[in-house]
């Protein structure tokens, strides 16, 4: 990932690059790998995280 300084503007610069990588997913996925997490409880996460993918998907085509 590469963010370019314009005009000396380095906090721009760092806010844009902190935009990017939350969109990217980066700083959830460094708060997820800070502990050990065993198998069955993520695979319980995921499913719940899929549940409320579900539920906003339905929520917004109902209107």
């Amino acid at each position: 990932m590469q963010v370019t300084v314009q005009d000396n503007n380095v906090d721009k610069a760092i806010k844009l690059l902190k935009r990017k990588l939350t969109k990217e997913g980066v700083f959830r996925q460094l708060k997820e790998r800070r502990w050990y997490e065993k198998p069955s409880d993520s695979k319980r996460r995921k499913q719940r995280q899929a549940r409320r993918r579900m539920r906003r998907q339905i929520n917004r085509f109902k209107g």
